[in-house]
């Protein structure tokens, strides 16, 4: 009780009514009890020992109250600048790293086997193969059919060529036969022609002989030596003669024909075809060879053929009855849609690969800063973790329509504002597998057109 006295009796402000001191918490209150903090060891009546509980405990609520204001004002400075920023720039409301996801689908229907482990946010390069679809079921109908068609024709064509060479060899000794033939009926005709020419030369001989004797028998029947009837008679020897010969010489033309016929490959006769059987024979032969000579020329040309359809169809069920799910570009698995040993269908979803390469923001504005942005605009991404900025263009302005449904993060989780805007980054290879960071997009000052 002295020393609340004492205090109140030293010190004016302490003895003032209760309302004087609430009046005295204003901002000249606070300097008071600054100048009072600061020079309270230059004052001779201020010394510690002279200062009284009343005192301090009125110091110290001064300083609460200093305190509290100071904080207050920096939570007022803080929280009042970020709107005001907000205001100030071409800013995105929300804003997060997105990129492109590419949906690995089964080509086949089949079991899926493991090619390699795999395991949630495994990073991919492109052509890397990640799954095996096996059809152990597959339809090789068409592959067996082929195989078949050709061991079929396979088999046969040693038959067909053995067939082959047995009717040249006939068709070669028919054709010698032949020539022989041809050879000998020249002969025999060039020896017949010389055989008549003899004859012409004889039956001339006789006609001279006759002429001459015919003569002379006219001298003398002139005379009476020769009788009538002896001339007659050798008038008559004379007219054989001459028929002889000429009869002979006939013989020779048709001979001459004869022989030139049979050198061009035909045979005249009264006896006989035009052609000789030996002739015919091998003709016939030959033909029979040419047929032999098509048919083993087709299968070869069909087993060439076969062969080539079983090399398609070859792959064909290869690609049906195993196929290889590779990734087309380089990432990371963003979703398993299925495991090992489970049967899948074809077209079905297999995994979800988050292409690195198309790194995006995806970000929302409000309605205002929308109408002001063009396809093109500069556009700067600011991580919300204290990251470098990232610089991109804005390549897509799909306002409140619905965004496209191959993204990993859904444009609609950004449901402050409706309006959507799509920034490509400069260099999308370098963010592409950060997606999930957050942050805002600052859009560089357009000018208002006219």
């Amino acid at each position: 009780m002295i020393d609340r006295s004492r205090a109140a009796s030293t010190d004016p402000a302490a003895a003032a009514p209760p309302h004087d001191k609430e009046a005295r918490g204003d901002a000249k209150g606070l300097q008071e009890a600054l100048h009072e903090q600061l020079f309270a060891n230059d004052e001779p009546d201020h010394s510690p020992e002279a200062q009284t509980p009343a005192e301090s405990q009125r110091r110290w609520s001064h300083l609460r109250r200093g305190a509290k204001i100071a904080i207050g004002l920096a939570i007022l400075a803080v929280f009042g600048w970020l709107p005001l920023r907000a205001i100030w720039e071409y800013s995105s409301v929300e804003a997060v790293l997105n990129s492109r996801l590419v949906t690995l689908r089964a080509p086949i229907g089949g079991r899926v086997a493991a090619a390699q482990r795999l395991t949630d946010q495994a990073r991919l390069d492109a052509g890397t193969v990640v799954l095996r679809v096996v059809n152990s079921r597959g339809d090789r109908t068409r592959l067996d059919d082929l195989r078949r068609q050709k061991s079929r024709l396979e088999n046969e064509r040693p038959s067909l060529a053995a067939k082959l060479a047995s009717a040249q060899a006939a068709q070669k000794d028919l054709a010698r036969q032949a020539a022989q033939f041809r050879d000998g009926r020249v002969l025999q005709l060039e020896a017949r022609i010389a055989e008549i020419q003899t004859s012409i030369e004889a039956a001339a001989a006789r006609r001279d002989e006759a002429s001459a004797a015919v003569e002379r028998a006219s001298s003398l029947a002139k005379t009476g030596n020769v009788s009538t009837v002896e001339l007659a008679r050798l008038t008559r020897e004379l007219s054989v003669s001459q028929q002889t010969e000429l009869g002979a010489r006939k013989r020779l033309d048709a001979a001459k024909v004869e022989l030139a016929a049979a050198r061009s490959g035909s045979f005249l006769g009264d006896s006989y075809n035009d052609r000789p059987s030996s002739v015919q024979r091998e003709e016939e032969m030959r033909q029979r060879a040419s047929d032999l000579e098509a048919d083993l020329a087709r299968i070869d040309t069909e087993i060439a053929w076969l062969g080539n359809e079983i090399i398609i169809e070859e792959v064909r069920f290869a690609d049906l009855s195993e196929a290889n799910i590779t990734t087309p570009v380089a990432g990371r698995v963003w979703e398993m849609m299925t495991s090992p040993g489970e049967d899948v269908q074809a077209g079905q979803p297999l995994l979800k690969v988050l292409d690195c390469s198309s790194a995006v923001i995806t970000a929302n504005v409000t309605e205002g800063v929308y109408n002001r942005l063009q396809l093109g605009d500069h556009a700067t991404f600011e991580p919300n973790d204290g990251g470098a900025p990232i610089s991109g263009t804005v390549v897509n302005l799909t306002g409140a329509a619905g965004a496209p449904a191959n993204l990993a993060i859904n444009p609609d989780a950004l449901n402050k504002e409706p309006f959507r805007v799509t920034v490509a980054l400069a260099d999308a290879a370098a963010h592409g597998c950060t997606v999930g960071r957050t942050g805002r997009v600052v859009f560089a000052r357009l000018e208002t057109a006219p």
